[in-house]
Formats: structure tokens, sequence, C-alpha cells
């Protein structure tokens, strides 16, 4: 299991609207379904986690072991020295659906309001997703502190 660097938690959680995390996963004919996640947050340091609500074909290809991989780039970090090259983080792991539960409530809670509100009912589901390799724009493995 690889860690979220802690340089890129507040990042993360705060990159709605401007800098949306990329949700990848895979369709059944092998393509990349690749679709833009105001939801998504550190959940903690080896997960990100994510509102899902939507219908479309990466609803419906989301399940318990689905890979996904989270695409996040923010170029204001590239010149910092956060991400180096490109600003950009890739982490990819394995998707966890929680349609009730403790975790459920605990993502719902973190959810940023312009996402609670596109879902009044609370008809979404939370994903956790469980991450294997954290790396930059070159594959590199990030740097954790």
């Amino acid at each position: 299991m690889a860690k979220i660097p802690h340089a890129l938690h507040e990042h993360i959680n705060t990159a709605f609207p401007v800098n949306v995390a990329l949700i990848a996963t895979v369709l059944p004919n092998g393509y990349a379904q690749v679709t833009a996640r105001g939801s998504t947050m550190v959940f903690d340091d080896h997960h990100i986690a994510l509102w899902e609500r939507g219908r479309g074909s990466t609803n419906a290809n989301l399940k318990d072991g689905s890979k996904v991989t989270v695409f996040f780039r923010k170029s204001e970090l590239r010149a910092s020295g956060v991400l180096p090259k490109g600003g950009i983080a890739r982490f990819y792991g394995v998707a966890k659906i929680h349609k009730s539960g403790p975790i459920y409530d605990q993502v719902w809670e973190k959810l940023i309001q312009p996402e609670k509100n596109g879902d009044p009912e609370k008809k979404g589901y939370a994903v956790l997703i469980e991450i294997e390799r954290a790396e930059d724009l070159t594959g590199d493995s990030l740097k954790t502190e």
C-alpha cells in the first residue's frame, strides 16, 4: 500500500473547481473511461475517496475490486517544487463501494458543499480507493516526507 504525501492532502481536498481530479476506470471493451470528479478527497494517508453520483459508464464500472487511476494536476505545484514534474501526481488503486455504514457517512461529511448540493437526496455512494502506487509524471514514486 502506498502513502499519499501529506504535502498533497490539502491540494487534493481543495481542487474543486479549478483542478478537479480525473478518475479512470476500465470499460468492458478495454478502453479507459476518464471523467472528472469534483468530490475527490483524501480519506486518510492510504485512501482517496469520492462520492459517486454519476449515471454513466464510470458509475456502471465501479465495483468492489475495480482498478482505478486518479490523475491530479495543479500546475502551481511544479513551480513550488511539491510536484516538480508538471505539477502532476497519479494514484493507482482498488475501489471498495460503500452504500451505507460508517465509511459512507464519513465521506458524505467530508464532501464539499457543491457536491452535496448535486445530490440533495443522497442517492450516490462512497467509493474508497486503496492506493497501491503513487507516482509523478515520469513514474517515480512520490516522496512521502
